[in-house]
């Protein structure tokens, strides 16, 4: 549990995981223009995110789709549901 909440422990790891849970398959250009942030740094998130086992890869030719694992749906619906106790 501690891997997984370190993890997701920055903002940026947040709004990825929110970003994917929003649309499976998205690859890290479409989630550096959704996020408005800078490749390298999103990058390096997803990576930590990944390796916290809250991401799922797949690479398609020069891409790479992202997916929430599933301890990554379930840290996404407990980030959903503290979103709206707030």
């Amino acid at each position: 549990m501690e891997r997984h909440l370190k993890g997701m422990a920055n903002h940026y790891r947040i709004e990825i995981l929110l970003a994917i849970a929003a649309r499976e398959g998205i690859t890290l250009e479409e989630i550096v223009r959704t996020l408005g942030a800078n490749e390298k740094t999103i990058g390096e998130h997803t990576r930590r995110l990944y390796q916290a086992g809250l991401l799922d890869k797949k690479y398609k030719g020069k891409f790479v789709e992202h997916k929430l694992s599933p301890y990554g749906k379930t840290f996404v619906r407990f980030l959903e549901s503290f979103r709206r106790t707030q």
